[in-house]
């Protein structure tokens, strides 16, 4: 059975008050589209096309990377019009689609697979998913004879007995594809608002005597997002499931209400995330990392045993057993080995530093390629900019740097090579060389009491 999916993403949701489309708020780190998206890849749903409208360019833009195609709605004028919208994707094709709304982002994907199963067992020419509130105020009504559902009605255009029905429309659905083409063209906008609402077709397949089922859902899944209250709402919501997700698969979040999480992150077993901790992007943390309070992964991989206290790792690779922190910040492109240690206040860009190398404090180290078991002293700085173009440093095994250190790029220390405090390196050293480069000590006697310097004023 063919089967794809529909996702409106047209709006641009005035009460949310922003420049940017609604769809593309992001919650646990990620555009709340891209969610519905990834959860329709979850359930196995391969072809999917996005409704777009306002903001389209930068919709495309933010999800160009998921292999989706896209509809146009110029003009928002209903949910329905929305559909009628992608007819063009839908004529010729045969089987299920799916309609997601993508400011939902909490619909789970076994909810979706259920929402498809039920649909093609039950023989339905659509199936939608409800939720029993104890405030419906809002929201469709769903309106039914026992099990069998007759039609949905929106909230301003119920009647008295509709508005006391408190099982309201979750606004996703499933619908032969066929049935809907043919629903769609007798669509009207008769109505208090004057819209096509998707709703409508389900009166229509009743009237034409077709099966529509229903499937009760927690409401939780169905919560949409239409003001900055709500988006807080969905990411509290996400952030707990998604922490659960670690803590069930072994890992210890001391503080689940401080720490935060997104959605694509993987941990490994017996890693403890103390309070505080921002873990973002495509990061992928091993097993046995302790992880102090106060820090931010974005997009980066940890290896195993790993210590992080209080830094900022972003875009970056960090070996088995080191330790980072705290304080440290290591820049987008930098490869860290294994038991190496990155100290208190050392910056790191862009560069490879080997295992079992420290640079304990005080540091910057930027394009550079650094070797294994080097020791780098407090205050070393890797000048790697002429004030116009970049340039790179390189060290190799076994290399003491000694404090402050001025390591001027581009330049190359060899192996074994022992460098003095205070020097400032412009020209390479070779294996085996002590390189000292800073004026030679001058004491000049009797220099304080000439001047008069230690006389009581």
């Amino acid at each position: 059975m063919y089967k794809c999916s529909l996702i409106l993403a047209a709006g641009q949701g005035k009460r949310i008050k922003s420049d940017l489309p609604k769809v593309l708020h992001k919650v646990a780190g990620k555009e709340m589209v891209n969610h519905v998206i990834d959860t329709m890849r979850k359930a196995s749903i391969e072809d999917i096309n996005v409704i777009i409208g306002k903001g389209a360019e930068l919709v495309k833009e933010k999800t160009a990377s998921r292999n989706i195609s896209y509809s146009l709605q110029e003009e928002q004028l209903g949910t329905g019009h929305a559909v009628k919208c992608a007819i063009d994707f839908l004529k010729g094709k045969k089987g299920v689609v799916g309609v997601f709304a993508g400011d939902a982002p909490l619909i789970k994907s076994e909810t979706v697979e259920k929402l498809f199963d039920l649909h093609v067992s039950g023989n339905n020419a659509a199936t939608l998913l409800t939720s029993i509130v104890e405030d419906p105020t809002g929201y469709g009504r769903v309106v039914r004879n026992g099990d069998d559902v007759l039609k949905i009605v929106e909230h301003k255009d119920c009647n008295e007995e509709e508005l006391k029905i408190n099982e309201m429309n979750a606004a996703i659905y499933c619908f032969d594809i066929e049935s809907l083409l043919n629903s769609l063209e007798k669509l009207s906008n008769d109505n208090n608002q004057g819209e096509y609402y998707l709703t409508d077709v389900i009166g229509i397949l009743k009237e034409e005597g077709k099966k529509v089922g229903a499937i009760e859902i927690d409401y939780e899944e169905t919560i949409g997002v239409n003001s900055r209250v709500q988006l807080a709402e969905a990411e509290e919501i996400l952030r707990q499931r998604i922490n659960l997700k670690h803590m069930e698969n072994g890992v210890t979040i001391i503080d689940p209400r401080s720490t935060y999480i997104g959605d694509d992150v993987e941990i490994g077993k017996d890693t403890i995330i103390y309070p505080g901790n921002v873990i973002e992007g495509n990061t992928k943390i091993g097993e046995g990392v302790t992880l102090y309070p106060n820090s931010r992964i974005v997009n980066s991989i940890i290896l195993n045993n790993v210590e992080i206290q209080s830094s900022v790792i972003i875009d970056s690779k960090i070996g088995e057993s080191t330790t980072v922190g705290p304080f440290a910040y290591i820049r987008p492109e930098s490869v860290i080995g294994d038991n190496a240690r990155i100290g208190d206040f050392v910056e790191i860009k862009k560069s490879t530093i080997g295992n079992n190398t420290k640079v304990s404090h005080l540091t910057y180290i930027g394009d550079a390629k650094v070797g294994e078991n080097c020791n780098f002293g407090c205050g070393t700085v890797v000048v790697n900019y002429d004030g116009k173009d970049k340039h790179t440093t390189v060290i190799g095994n076994n290399s003491f740097i000694g404090c402050n250190t001025n390591l001027v790029s581009p330049v190359k220390v060899e192996d074994n090579t022992y460098i003095a405090a205070g020097s400032t390196i412009v020209n390479d050293v070779k294996e085996g060389e002590l390189a000292v480069a800073r004026a030679k000590q001058r004491n000049i006697e009797g220099w304080v009491s000439k001047r008069k310097l230690t006389d009581k004023k």
